[in-house]
């Protein structure tokens, strides 16, 4: 390899190391994630700490309120103490609240262990999204979102065998152990070898620790850009809603609070839902393992998609299919054809939401990114809260068909939002095109 090759080399270097740290983290993040819902039926049958349907779904919307909580002020967090350090901190948290769940003598302390990892779980995955947004290569970002998020589909699949494999003999406390091991694992290798995000060094005007990152992997400095005050901590939250920039924001929001009500409810209940259309509990538990598979191949189909003709086009069509597909689920089929819509519904339920986040990602400036990610995320964990409460509800008063199509509504409600939000972003694009001015997220 010549020498004018080198920095480039070692440049995708840096950018792989850090993409493969993210998505170890992200995997633990799915895991820990799908773990309630893989172990719930277990629960729900050994009467666990007393659990009955209706307050399993309150348990469950602990986590993601906690997960709303971390959303919200991940970006803020993030864009003062540095990407690596968010990321160690949230998975040290959702790890060590692992520990908590594992050895809750009551519903109250196991609620309490819901709510924190969920504030870990929420503040690790727009933060590990805003990482490799910055090491994505031109043109690849919503293709390395898409394969980032592989990792939480995979963590999913985990969870399902960690179901089957360690609930049975160890009993469902186990399961829950299971998931401290990121803190033995993936924060020492993130501590030790996950280089800091450079825009951010730049941006903190930490010039020096930039140039020495930089000469390290041989890969040219971000160019500086203004930055509002240093005590002025609003001010990236505060540009989302400039001019009519308002009506943007609310559109991704709105699109956001649809999707993850769908994805965290059918996360939570799929199992349960579908065992009580009959199914056995390995075919049950088998149902997450195709619904993650597909998962991760609509991460990979969605990405390429979405570099190619837009990441908000893309996510309106993957909402759509889904809301057929979730809707099938409801309507007793023979089992193959069964697994069938359960992965195909896996493929486009899952990418339809990242590809939000790839959107705002796009759309939004270096300054505010992580803002931007967080708050769309933070603002959709309030549908990630109603999702898990809604199909407890209906199933404890045996409507458990009902849940199916309450959140086959829910993908309609996102098509219409993100579809909204394209055609505008679409305009603009257009308009400052004819003028000569870049395409910015200022109003």
């Amino acid at each position: 390899m010549s020498s004018s090759l080198a920095p480039a080399a070692r440049g995708n270097r840096m950018a792989m190391l850090v993409i493969a740290l993210c998505w170890l983290v992200v995997l633990f993040d799915g895991l820990d994630m799908f773990i309630y819902g893989s172990v719930l039926p277990h629960m729900l049958g050994e009467h666990a700490l007393g659990l009955e349907p209706s307050k399993a779904g309150d348990l469950g919307s602990y986590a993601t309120f906690g997960m709303l909580i971390g959303a919200l002020s991940s970006g803020t967090l993030t864009d003062l103490i540095g990407r690596k350090k968010m990321i160690m901190s949230c998975t040290a948290l959702f790890s060590l609240a692992s520990a908590l769940c594992a050895a809750a003598p009551t519903v109250a302390v196991f609620g309490i262990g819901r709510t924190l990892a969920g504030l870990g779980l929420g503040g690790l995955l727009p933060t590990a999204i805003t990482m490799v947004s910055d090491y994505a290569p031109r043109g690849r970002g919503a293709f390395i979102i898409g394969s980032l998020m592989t990792a939480h589909h995979a963590g999913g699949i985990l969870s399902a065998y960690v179901a089957l494999w360690v609930v049975e003999p160890f009993g469902w406390r186990a399961a829950f152990w299971v998931c401290v091991v990121p803190l033995f694992i993936a924060v020492p290798l993130v501590a030790r070898y996950m280089p800091e995000s450079l825009s951010f060094l730049v941006a903190k005007g930490r010039a020096t620790e930039a140039g020495r990152l930089a000469a390290r992997y041989g890969v040219e400095l971000p160019v500086a850009k203004n930055r509002p005050a240093v005590g002025d901590r609003w001010s990236a939250l505060a540009k989302l809603f400039r001019g009519k920039e308002w009506i943007q924001t609310l559109m991704f929001w709105l699109a956001s609070f649809g999707g993850l009500l769908l994805v965290y409810g059918v996360a939570t209940w799929l199992p349960t839902m579908m065992r009580a259309e009959g199914y056995e509990l390995g075919s049950s538990l088998n149902f997450v393992v195709v619904f993650n598979l597909g998962g991760i191949v609509g991460m990979l189909v969605a990405g390429r998609c979405a570099d190619r003709f837009g990441a908000a086009r893309i996510s309106a069509i993957w909402f759509l299919l889904t809301a057929v597909g979730v809707y099938l689920l409801s309507v007793h089929m023979p089992l193959g054809l069964t697994f069938t819509v359960v992965f195909f519904t896996g493929v486009f339920l899952n990418s339809a939401q990242t590809m939000i986040y790839a959107t705002v990602a796009g759309y939004s400036t270096s300054d505010n990114r992580a803002t931007a990610v967080g708050w769309t995320s933070g603002m959709g964990r309030f549908g990630a809260v109603f999702g898990p409460w809604l199909g407890g509800q209906l199933l404890a008063n045996g409507a458990a068909n009902w849940g199916f199509t309450a959140f086959a509504l829910s993908a309609v409600f996102s098509t219409v939002f993100i579809t909204l939000a394209g055609l505008r972003i679409s305009r603009r694009t257009t308009e400052q095109a004819a003028t000569g001015l870049p395409l910015t997220a200022t109003g």
